[in-house]
């Protein structure tokens, strides 16, 4: 039988219904405009690896 990798330090999310969101810039705050840049930056990376 496969052992589950489980992560007991992960904070619990209440309220998640795997609801897809649209990104806004209009509502975003600070931490929504760094995770977006970290999203951005780790597309470029997995799109530059995928060219080699």
């Amino acid at each position: 039988m496969a052992k589950k990798n489980r992560n007991n330090d992960a904070p619990a999310i209440n309220g998640v219904d795997g609801e897809d969101v649209e990104y806004s810039a209009e509502l975003a705050d600070q931490d929504d405009i760094e995770a977006r840049e970290r999203a951005e930056a780790a597309d470029r990376r997995a799109k530059n690896r995928k060219d080699i």
